[in-house]
């Protein structure tokens, strides 16, 4: 997939109703691609970096043949939804309201 098409996609994304951003982050938790400023987005790559983890291990010890594809959090405010991968993770937040 190109750098472009990449851009494209996160244009799209970005485009919907109540998305406030996105932010793409390594395997590391280190952010490498984002609509957000900078304190918010350290903040939310670091901390669910950490979830993330936490979340495909518990999967994995429930049942070591499985793996987490998709994992999404709604408080008041916001949600949060995250798509990892082997390298990286994706990570969409958006106003439940608006949607």
């Amino acid at each position: 997939m190109s750098a472009s098409d990449i851009e494209d996609i996160l244009k799209r994304i970005g485009s919907y109703k109540g998305v406030i951003g996105t932010i793409i982050v390594n395997s590391e938790g280190i952010p490498i691609r984002t609509t957000l400023d900078n304190s918010t987005t350290v903040q939310y790559a670091s901390l669910l970096h950490l979830l993330t983890a936490k979340a495909r291990h518990t999967v994995r010890d429930i049942d070591p043949q499985n793996d987490l594809t998709f994992l999404r959090v709604r408080s008041k405010k916001h949600e949060i939804m995250v798509a990892p991968d082997k390298e990286y993770f994706l990570v969409v937040i958006q106003n439940p309201n608006d949607s």
